[in-house]
């Protein structure tokens, strides 16, 4: 099976943002073809066509599969290097502080992270879950994922970052310990004391997005309880962080959700403990010198005091590295 390469750099993604030459680049992942055979499919002159795949050949993208000698006439077959290019890289405003990029999954830290450094560093978040943020990092969209994977042996996100990362060094930084639960309306009126409740026919229920920690962390939870997903009202309808699902449910679009108890503390709502969480953040070798300033952050007293603020949240192991 051919595979899909991945194109990184704006100066290919600029050459082919040409539509003739883009069209010629997907000729020749179909199959080989000449100067003249391409100038009949594109209606032009060979010579035409041998302007734009000098430009696709010196940025690598093509390359000469034969040469056939006929006489005194010597035909030259092109081909694509790649059999499909995925097109992939990151835009970032044009500043002079240093930009660190994260991924991963949503935490209230983070935020207060991000606004505490903006004067030195400029933080940008693209929440996708733990498991997305794990595969963006890998991929190169982002320089530091959060991160609050549970295995079966319970053990948090080392087993998952050794999957995905086992060619490249990578550090494992605790960011805290955080409570999760059931986030429920003000005063509980529907009862809901466990997560079997939330199959009640009465009960509807906010998902988190797939690929979340506490998405995975339910999906386990249900099926150890023998209870369907498809069951529970609401099951499939999700939202990406742990505010929107606070707000739904203190807004009234929804019974329960699931998310850690800061969120439900700052909005009044319910809540009810059911475990304790290691969040890690995740940094290539290559990105720590980028992130040296959050990770400084991490040991102070002021991060400490700001954190205590928070319900749910202990900074007693925050900062400390974790083997991987």
């Amino acid at each position: 099976m051919e595979k899909v390469d991945t194109l990184h750099g704006f100066e290919k993604i600029k050459i082919l943002s040409d539509v003739h030459r883009m069209r010629i680049l997907r000729l020749l992942m179909s199959e080989p073809y000449t100067l003249s055979q391409l100038g009949t499919i594109m209606g032009n002159t060979p010579a035409w066509v041998r302007h734009h795949i000098k430009i696709l050949e010196s940025a690598g993208l093509i390359e000469v599969q034969e040469q056939r000698i006929t006489g005194r006439v010597r035909e030259i077959y092109y081909r694509a290097i790649s059999s499909a290019i995925l097109l992939q890289e990151l835009i970032l405003p044009k500043t002079t502080k240093p930009i660190i990029i994260f991924s991963g999954s949503h935490d209230t830290a983070i935020e207060h992270i991000a606004s505490k450094l903006s004067k030195h560093v400029t933080m940008l978040s693209l929440p996708v879950g733990s498991l997305d943020g794990l595969v963006n990092l890998r991929q190169g969209l982002c320089h530091i994922a959060g991160a609050h994977l549970l295995d079966r042996d319970g053990e948090y996100n080392t087993p998952f970052v050794r999957h995905f990362f086992p060619d490249r060094a990578v550090t494992m930084i605790t960011l805290a310990y955080r409570t999760q639960g059931l986030i429920l309306q003000q005063g509980n009126p529907k009862g809901i004391q466990s997560i079997s409740d939330l199959a009640r026919p009465d009960v509807f229920f906010l998902n988190r997005n797939p690929g979340s920690g506490t998405r995975l962390w339910f999906d386990r939870e249900l099926d150890d309880l023998g209870i369907p997903g498809e069951v529970i009202k609401g099951y499939w309808k999700y939202v990406m962080t742990h505010n929107e699902s606070a707000d739904a449910v203190k807004n009234g679009w929804a019974d329960a959700t699931l998310g850690i108890q800061a969120a439900a503390t700052e909005r009044n709502n319910h809540f009810i403990p059911l475990f304790e969480e290691r969040y890690d953040l995740v940094i290539p070798a290559g990105d720590l010198t980028r992130v040296t300033p959050m990770l400084e952050y991490l040991q102070t007293a002021t991060f400490r005091k700001r954190m205590s603020m928070l319900t749910g949240y202990s900074t007693q192991h925050s900062g400390e590295q974790v083997a991987v």
